[in-house]
């Protein structure tokens, strides 16, 4: 079976995208995403990590992502897997959950869902964002997300308390010296002398806090600056100088590993051509 991918955006959320792929052979890196993934297994099984969670998804399964959450994936089954998939954003799952009443930015504890009812309303969603009428692909979105929250958001949660550890503090000071010169030359050395811990300190504050390596976290940091700036319009060769990485080809190579897509797919959607 060879792979596919297809990537769009919703006609009425016009900040979500979605994709529809088919997958043998990729494997994705960890990495995380400011928005949520919903995804739905629709054939075959892929094995993901989420967090310290790690399971087989088969088809029908829905798989829930956090923000900022740790994940990869990769092939359950030598024929791989096949999902539709879509990236809700922080502001817009809020807004669905105020519209239930709840007051915080829901979260969801369970990674890996069994639900056909959920996986009915999902599949629906996503078909309607290309049927090509606004209004059933608006109102089947919606739907969808309030199930979801409403079956498997954790809307009893205590509020949380501030987050006061070391490894959290210094976490935020390495997010700075990455963003003020994402092109800069940066090194275990130079990170642990601005937090003024040793190396091995700066290895277990990432892994800690983001599960991630510092090498890894500072990639997708790098990713998600140059998908910004396609975003804004600059070209896929500006945008790779602009985020750190080598050439184009260095930047497309981390974004397929970290997204399943090409750096010009994700173009085509935000520049609408």
């Amino acid at each position: 079976m060879t792979e596919s991918r297809e990537f769009w955006r919703h006609p009425y959320f016009r900040d979500l995208a979605l994709l529809k792929a088919r997958f043998t052979d990729h494997r994705y890196d960890l990495h995380t995403h400011p928005t949520y993934v919903v995804a739905l297994i629709t054939q075959g099984c892929e094995q993901v990590r989420i967090g310290r969670q790690c399971d087989v998804a088969p088809a029908g399964t829905l798989i829930v992502v956090n923000p900022e959450e740790c994940h990869d994936g990769q092939p359950g089954a030598d024929e791989g897997w096949a999902y539709r998939t879509f990236y809700p954003s922080v502001s817009l799952m809020t807004a669905v959950a105020g519209g239930l009443g709840q007051d915080r930015v829901p979260l969801f504890p369970r990674a890996f869902i069994d639900d056909s009812a959920l996986a009915h309303a999902v599949a629906v969603a996503h078909e309607n964002s290309v049927s090509g009428d606004v209004v059933a692909a608006e109102a089947s979105m919606l739907m969808a997300l309030r199930l979801l929250i409403l079956r498997y958001g954790d809307l009893h949660r205590q509020a949380e308390r501030p987050a006061i550890s070391g490894s959290r503090r210094r976490l935020t000071s390495y997010r700075q010296m990455i963003e003020d010169d994402f092109a800069a030359e940066l090194s275990l050395g130079r990170l642990a002398r601005a937090a003024g811990v040793t190396r091995f300190q700066v290895i277990r504050d990432f892994k800690k806090e983001t599960g991630l390596t510092p090498s890894a976290f500072i990639r997708n940091c790098r990713a998600r600056h140059a998908g910004r700036l396609i975003e804004q319009g600059l070209s896929l060769t500006d945008a790779s100088v602009a985020a750190g990485f080598a050439d184009q080809s260095h930047l497309t190579r981390t974004f397929r590993g970290l997204h399943g897509i090409t750096p010009r797919m994700f173009q085509k959607i935000w520049s609408g051509v």
